[in-house]
């Protein structure tokens, strides 16, 4: 090598160093709310982005320390090693029973449920549906990706018509499983429910109007005038034996013609206007 090859190169050097070493604006990071480990997730799920906007709005709100989460049974029962704030971890199907008692007694808290469509909508419909009836203080976080993800990919109650499971292999028939249960259409019209939408996550666009209902549930809280219920459209990569990409197109192709995204009951309007006043 010359000498003026030797030169080349640590000119070259001395630039890549000095462009390492620049100060760069951050333009984004995680939130500190949202612990530093290796999720258990797989690969292209959307628990991981729900559980990001979660701890991003509790950090925004400034409200860390007087939140409580409360995790369910399923692919997201270990929500509480990720979310840096108090969890608590409910029997199958409870956790809306469990955020009563928490709610109850501390009244102040902002109180909320994470738990899935098997968790939810199976064996804890019972306590969901008589959580909102009663209009209890919380919010609910439902992520309906229409299958049993952590037990191996059986039917769930909003398993789409026709949609093969390991227990549905020849696809969901209504004649004999019954049609998909519509959680949000199902509760919106009791008289405890305050807030209820649904949002999805498939897209940027999404993601933006699902972190802003998250957002309105929370301050909602303030108003004390009832439950606040969030489902979000999932997926399951592993379960519906499809890519991430797949996933996202099978989510706003199939999964939205059955579950339509949108507000599906809102607070009236003198209990926004009391919301700015607190």
């Amino acid at each position: 090598m010359t000498i003026e090859e030797r030169s080349n190169i640590d000119i070259i050097q001395e630039k890549d160093n000095n462009i390492i070493g620049e100060p760069y604006e951050t333009v984004y990071q995680k939130p500190g709310t949202l612990i530093d480990v290796d999720m258990h997730y797989c690969p292209g799920c959307y628990h991981s982005l729900v559980h990001k906007l979660l701890m991003e709005i509790i950090e925004e709100m400034d409200i860390q320390e007087q939140t409580i989460g409360v995790a369910p049974v399923g692919c997201s029962v270990f929500a509480y090693d990720y979310m840096d704030i108090d969890m608590q971890q409910a029997a199958h199907g409870r956790a809306a029973a469990v955020a009563t008692g928490i709610k109850r007694l501390l009244p102040d808290k902002y109180v909320f449920t994470y738990q899935g469509d098997g968790d939810l909508a199976a064996i804890g419909i019972a306590e969901t549906i008589h959580a909102i009836n009663r209009g209890e203080n919380i919010l609910i976080v439902f992520i309906n990706n229409a299958v049993y993800g952590m037990t191996s990919g059986q039917m769930a109650p909003t398993t789409l018509t026709g949609m093969q499971t390991t227990t549905s292999p020849a696809g969901r028939d209504t004649n004999i499983h019954g049609h998909p249960i519509k959680i949000s259409e199902l509760v919106a019209p009791l008289p405890g429910a305050f807030y209820v939408t649904r949002q999805a996550v498939n897209n940027a666009n999404g993601v933006r109007r699902t972190k802003k209902a998250l957002q309105n549930a929370f301050n909602y809280q303030r108003l004390k005038k009832g439950t606040c219920l969030v489902e979000i459209v999932g997926n399951c990569p592993s379960n519906w034996k499809m890519t991430p990409i797949e996933c996202t197109g099978f989510v706003e192709e199939q999964m939205m013609k059955t579950f339509p995204v949108g507000d599906i009951k809102l607070p009236k309007a003198e209990d926004l206007k009391n919301l700015k006043e607190a």
